[in-house]
């Protein structure tokens, strides 16, 4: 962007005399950019943030500026509201409202400059920014430009205001990040580029609140809320979501995506508001929690309100409230069809930062937000925003949505098993939901753990800390027990692809009298929101077990039997001991993902990038499967790549390797995330890696 010119309106021209009138104005973008954190935005407009000031230069023709005798009013309008400040020779900008004073560096008659302040609490949108100038015989008004308004995380006085710097470029700034998927006990990072600042994503996600039914039902309204960020919040929350408007994405869980694309294939947020404002605004197909969740992530950095995506981790829906889950087994391990109510193995949110005054004190800080449709809040589907420490305390009287993600993290599991209708054993399992909530750690590609922000009644797992640690898987896996014995199913070590899943059984004989057990076990592949399919794998034997005796099964399911699941797909383990005396039962089950194979990507002079400069990455893969793949390489970087770099790959043998080079040039100051995914033709698995790449200041 230059200087905009200043468009004088004729209608509003008193007298066209010669006189003080105005050439252009010029808006300092790259100096108000900059001050103002926006710099990495690509817009015909200018772009500040509310609560900051910023300075625009006058360059004036006719005659000088006269203070005794000439006046200028600026006037912003956003839709049909406007509103008017003079300039003024004020010391100080106010922050509390709309206002304008010259430049306290000394006024020049002939390209005075002038700073223009907004109030903390300014709506969000894109404004018309007029200026009028008044002298003794004529008066004229001129269009300066457009001005798109956001929240301001660096000002105390914004409600979205978040006091740390590193804070603020993790959840505002960073274009990139990691999304977690799988089962706690081995999960799995899945790299996503954000895109906020990609040419157009910024008027993309300004259309999301132009079309919203809250706009089409009163545009005065709308704008008057738009200070709010609960009010943006809950607004972004429906439309990224299509059910009840003109929204981003269109869920579907069903497996067959042929009539669009896999919720699994997408890596990046641009790719799905470009493709949603190309089509006139219909919904993308298809997204499931963890693509709602990244665009909303990219809509809310957009506008200026510090966002994380967060799994939480076996999560459960509570349709009627009563924070509990039954879950029902065959006694041959087999595990049933579920009810209406459900755990995923993980779901994924946004939290959002901002202070909570309707609410009262204690309540400011991250509020749960969730796209991804479930259940109608206020007869729309959406979810939040919820305040985490309403949540941990479980005041389920409070708005929004506190109840629902109450039972999301904190229901207890009646694992049941059933012979022919029915129950022969109940186990209740008060640890497994909501066992672990996660999000990318500030500056670092890993996990942080914040399970105790959500639950403050239990200790995170064993193996993990609380706020700011790693994550670390468990050992025992799942457990069930009674006085007399006890199962346990523990990984013998992290399933890798291309190789056997190594489990052990443990068996404690905790009476003085030897037992006959039958032992049945079985392996079911299951996608993480859906009950499990046909058993894939088992394994039944009878086992003797002396008094007191610990007794350790090992068993292995090869690779041929499972390599058809790698990918998105998960592996629900579950053992059934019978007493042959007592005909007692005890279950133990969980759920495990084989990690894919990753792409290896190496980057020359990695210590030395620097803006606008062309380097090279190589992409390398090794192929783990048992069969020949083929696919194309596809290769992606905000800030780095225009576009996309696609490569195809060619028949790789079992154990055969292959790289591929590609050049990117740095626009900007960060670090930024190289992705690369590898969709093969012949294999149901997606190959994906990433990479950080530091771009310094030369």
């Amino acid at each position: 962007m230059g200087s905009h010119f200043a468009e004088k309106n004729p209608e509003d021209t008193l007298n066209l005399m010669e006189d003080l009138s105005v050439q252009y104005v010029n808006l300092e973008e790259l100096a108000n950019q900059q001050s103002h954190e926006t710099q990495g935005f690509t817009s015909r407009s200018l772009v500040v943030r509310r609560g900051a000031p910023f300075r625009v230069t006058l360059d004036l023709k006719g005659r000088p500026f006269n203070p005794q005798t000439d006046t200028l009013i600026f006037k912003a309008l956003l839709g049909r509201l406007r509103v008017s400040f003079p300039v003024t020779f004020s010391k100080e900008v106010s922050l509390s409202g709309w206002g304008a004073c010259f430049s306290q560096e000394g006024l020049n008659p002939l390209a005075p400059s002038v700073f223009l302040s907004t109030p903390a609490s300014a709506a969000v949108g894109q404004y018309s920014l007029q200026l009028h100038v008044l002298t003794q015989i004529c008066q004229k008004a001129y269009m300066v430009g457009r001005l798109i308004l956001l929240c301001n995380p660096w000002c105390r006085e914004d409600a979205v205001y978040i006091p740390f710097e590193d804070q603020r470029n993790e959840y505002v700034k960073n274009e990139s990040g990691l999304l977690f998927m799988g089962p706690p006990s081995n999960l799995v990072s899945r790299p996503w580029s954000f895109d906020q600042y990609e040419p157009g994503i910024l008027e993309i996600c300004m259309m999301i609140l132009q079309l919203s039914p809250q706009h089409s039902r009163n545009h005065k309204q709308d704008y008057l809320s738009r200070g709010d960020p609960v009010y943006i919040s809950r607004v972004v929350s429906a439309m990224i979501n299509c059910e009840d408007d003109r929204g981003v994405l269109k869920g579907n869980w069903s497996g067959d995506f042929s009539q669009g694309v896999p919720p699994s294939k997408w890596t990046r947020s641009e790719d799905i508001l470009r493709l949603w404002a190309k089509s006139g605004f219909s919904p993308v197909k298809y997204g499931q929690c963890w693509v709602y969740a990244a665009v909303m992530c990219t809509v809310m950095r957009v506008l200026g309100i510090p966002t994380r995506v967060v799994t939480n981790f076996n999560s459960a829906h509570d349709t009627n409230g009563n924070l509990v889950i039954e879950e029902f087994y065959s006694e041959t391990g087999m595990k049933l069809p579920q009810t209406t109510e459900s755990i995923w193995n993980f779901h994924v949110w946004v939290e959002c930062w901002m202070t909570r005054p309707d609410l009262g004190s204690g309540l400011d800080g991250w509020q749960v937000l969730d796209p991804t449709p479930q259940e109608r809040s206020g007869g729309v589907f959406c979810c939040g925003p919820a305040p985490i420490r309403a949540i941990r305390d479980r005041q389920v009287d409070l708005p929004y949505d506190v109840p629902f993600v109450v039972a999301e993290v904190n229901a207890d599991v009646h694992m049941v098993v059933v012979r022919q209708g029915q129950v022969i054993s109940r186990s209740i399992d008060t640890e497994r939901v909501g066992s672990l909530v996660c999000t990318k750690a500030v500056g670092l590609p890993r996990p942080c753990n914040i399970t105790a922000n959500y639950k403050a009644t239990k200790a995170p797992s064993s193996g993990t800390r609380s706020r700011g640690s790693s994550v670390s898987p468990r050992g025992t896996l799942s457990r069930g027990s009674t006085q007399g014995l006890s199962v346990s199913l523990a990984l013998l070590k992290m399933p890798v692809s291309g190789e056997s899943i190594s489990f052990a059984v443990t068996i404690t004989n905790m009476e003085a009298i030897p037992k006959v057990l039958k032992e049945h076990v079985n392996a079911q592949a299951k996608t993480y929101d859906h009950s499990p399919s046909d058993t894939f794998w088992e394994s039944h034997s009878l086992i003797q077990i002396a008094p007191l005796e610990v007794k350790v099964l090992r068993h292995h399911i090869g690779a041929s039997q499972y390599e058809g699941l790698v990918g998105e797909d998960l592996v629900n383990l579950a053992v059934v001991l019978k007493d042959q005396a007592s005909s007692q039962t005890f279950l133990a089950s969980e759920e495990i993902n084989v990690p894919s194979a990753e792409l290896s990507i190496q980057v020359s002079d990695e210590d030395s990038i620097v803006p606008h400069k062309e380097y090279q990455a190589v992409v390398a893969f090794i192929n783990p499967f048992s069969v020949p793949v083929s696919g194309i390489l596809t290769v992606c970087a905000a800030g780095l790549i225009e576009g996309k770099a696609h490569s195809r790959i060619h028949l790789l043998q079992p154990g055969g390797s292959v790289e591929r080079t590609v050049s990117f040039t740095p626009r900007m100051v960060g670090v930024k995330m190289l992705q690369a995914s590898l969709t093969l033709e012949n294999h149901p698995a997606v190959v994906r890696g990433f990479h950080m790449v530091p771009v310094k200041a030369p």
